[in-house]
């Protein structure tokens, strides 16, 4: 079976989620990843479909003109000062067919994070979801070692372990580390590849310059060769490819990139 792509929200951000699931249709992607809880960011449409029905309705009915599948909704982070309850969002994203929910930790707290990341696995198993954690460089949870530690505190069968392959490169992490540990411990895979150099903060590259799969430093073959095989959803921010390409046509390259990566390297 040939092997299906998510378009993640961060890869074209700003755009709506009807036009995401339209543009990921028309470049040949499987899935959609949208982001259905919204960060408060400047700019990005403030998406929260528990509140507004009429927004539910036409993604539901996107989704089914254009043939597309939800994979995964975001982003529920770990934080004292932010909400602890998401059975709201978890049942709109799971009504449209999402089946995971990306999170993520931004506290220095342990005892609160396994405690909060305990409770909201237990919402999202209420309506089927597995939740994947990931370890961004830019959190307060950086490493592979840190997020499997916290995933055994917290013991919830349905926490997986999300592979975002900067963070992945940027740790370290190698493909004999993977094969080491049970494969059960992974879910969701992003992918995306680092940029061979860079100049200044990881944070700029991490939020708008990651580059296509193949053209980077990361060892995506090898990485990927010793995960399990899961979905993968592609994150690819790059603001100067976007301003070049425009959202469609970027979502399009990173794709095509993608999928020759993969029939290359016999993934």
């Amino acid at each position: 079976m040939a092997k299906q792509f998510s378009l993640a929200y961060l890869t074209i951000p700003g755009v709506d989620p009807v036009e995401q699931i339209k543009i990921a249709r028309d470049a040949g992607y499987d899935y959609v990843s949208l982001r259905t809880i919204p960060m408060g960011q400047p700019g990005e449409p403030q998406v929260c479909l528990e509140r507004d029905p009429e927004l539910t309705e036409k993604i539901r009915r996107t989704l089914q003109d254009t043939g597309m599948k939800m994979l995964d909704i975001e982003l529920v982070r770990i934080r004292e000062d932010l909400p602890g309850d998401y059975r709201g969002a978890f049942e709109k994203g799971a009504e449209l067919g999402a089946t995971q929910v990306l999170s993520s930790i931004w506290t220095k707290d342990r005892s609160f994070a396994v405690d909060r990341c305990g409770a909201i696995c237990e919402q999202a198993a209420q309506f089927g979801l597995t939740m994947n954690l990931e370890f961004p460089v830019v959190s307060s949870v950086t490493t592979l070692a840190d997020t499997m530690a916290i995933q055994d505190q917290v013991g919830a069968p349905n926490l997986k372990i999300l592979m975002d392959m900067i963070y992945v490169h940027l740790d370290k992490v190698t493909p004999e580390m993977i094969k080491a540990q049970d494969p059960e411990r992974f879910g969701l895979i992003h992918l995306c590849d680092w940029p061979k150099e860079t100049e200044g903060e990881l944070v700029k590259y991490v939020r708008e310059g990651r580059a296509y799969c193949g053209e980077g430093a990361a060892d995506l073959a090898g990485i990927l060769k010793a995960l399990p095989d899961r979905p993968c959803s592609i994150e690819l921010p790059n603001t100067a490819e976007i301003a070049r390409r425009g959202a469609a046509g970027h979502a399009a390259r990173c794709l095509e990139c993608a999928k020759d990566y993969f029939a290359k390297h016999g993934l």
